[in-house]
């Protein structure tokens, strides 16, 4: 049929429509389970890991899963309780900062007042500034923003739970793909494709959130050593943001340093606090993490630019932290099938031989 390429495409979008579609309005649903899947996989990873060092690698491979699960829970507990408890500080300190916001206006208005400026200039300066500052609600701005944190904190629960039976159910997984499709040649064509996914989505993650906690260490010194307010919960938040791609590490670096001018209303220090979060983001960043990570995911920077959009409307910041991760699996699976494989060659940075 000559009209079969076009009928093929109209199908396809209104596929790509409806699966949008249901990941928005399913989005409570999704973003637990998601993040679970995701979560299982630095948990193998670290499993993997741990059965490698010389005492630990005698250890049943189920107790070794319970300690890294058991783990894995205590650091979103340890996550969720610091979020609430940041949430409900910042609130009380607000009226203070909203204080230190207004006493640095008032000195930067008077500044320009008294600076030898052109009449029309000194106005448009004092009218931008009063636009900017002037009607703010520094207490409703924080809330707003630690809203996402907070949502976030909700489903820690119920990623703890899907993780804890995924862990469970991991080792039966290839059993249940053989007794499924029964082909022994299908069966091995979707167990290497999991495979695949499975190691080169572990490596990601294993090497991203090492580099990660390294990054949120020497923020949280820096924090401790200019004497920033809630400084552990905005390291977290720095290692946290830092998995997503590009924009993640400049939004890290503007709450803490957004929250210091308001807490000191000195533009020195808030400038040295910024230049040295800065510049540890550049080192990491541009440095350290090349070396660690190199080119695992195998992503066009167009695509991953696309890809964080994408998930960033559908679902938030949980979207823009998973981008990567669920991105690269739906490359791997593409890449895996005749049929799509040009797909998957258009969302590379490189042409692998295996494409």
């Amino acid at each position: 049929m000559k009209d079969a390429p076009l009928l093929n495409l109209v199908l396809s979008l209104i596929l790509v429509l409806v699966v949008g579609y249901l990941l928005v309005i399913g989005r409570s649903i999704l973003v637990p389970i998601v993040t679970a899947v995701i979560s299982v996989y630095l948990m193998g990873s670290a499993t993997e890991a741990l059965s490698r060092l010389p005492v630990l690698r005698h250890f049943p491979t189920v107790l070794l899963r319970a300690c890294v699960l058991f783990v894995f829970a205590a650091v979103v507990y340890v996550f969720a309780v610091v979020v609430a408890a940041t949430v409900r500080d910042i609130a009380a300190v607000a009226p203070i900062y909203q204080e230190n916001v207004e006493t640095l206006i008032s000195r930067l208005e008077t500044r320009i007042d008294a600076a030898n400026i052109d009449v029309d200039a000194r106005e448009v300066i004092s009218d931008a500034v009063s636009v900017t500052f002037g009607s703010l609600d520094l207490r409703a701005t924080i809330l707003s923003v630690l809203g996402s944190f907070t949502i976030v904190g909700m489903s820690i629960f119920l990623v703890v739970v899907y993780a804890g039976f995924l862990m469970a159910e991991r080792s039966s997984f290839a059993a249940k793909i053989t007794a499924a499709f029964g082909d022994p040649h299908r069966s091995d064509q979707i167990t290497r494709i999991i495979g695949d996914i499975n190691r080169r989505i572990g490596e990601y993650l294993s090497v991203k959130t090492l580099i990660n906690l390294i990054l949120g260490a020497i923020c949280l010194g820096i924090l401790l050593f200019f004497g920033a307010d809630f400084a552990l919960f905005w390291a977290i938040v720095i290692a946290l943001l830092n998995y997503i791609p590009y924009v993640g590490s400049l939004l890290a670096v503007a709450f803490p340093v957004a929250l210091a001018l308001a807490q000191t209303g000195s533009l020195l220090h808030t400038a040295l606090l910024a230049g040295c979060l800065i510049t540890a983001q550049v080192v990491v960043g541009n440095w350290l993490e090349p070396r660690m990570i190199g080119r695992q995911m195998n992503l066009s920077p167009f695509v991953v630019l696309v890809a964080l959009s994408v998930w960033s409307a559908i679902w938030g910041v949980p979207g823009a932290i998973l981008a990567v991760p669920m991105t690269a699996m739906i490359t791997i699976v593409l890449g895996a099938f005749p049929a799509t494989r040009f797909c998957a060659v258009l969302l590379a940075a490189r042409i692998d031989e295996e494409h």
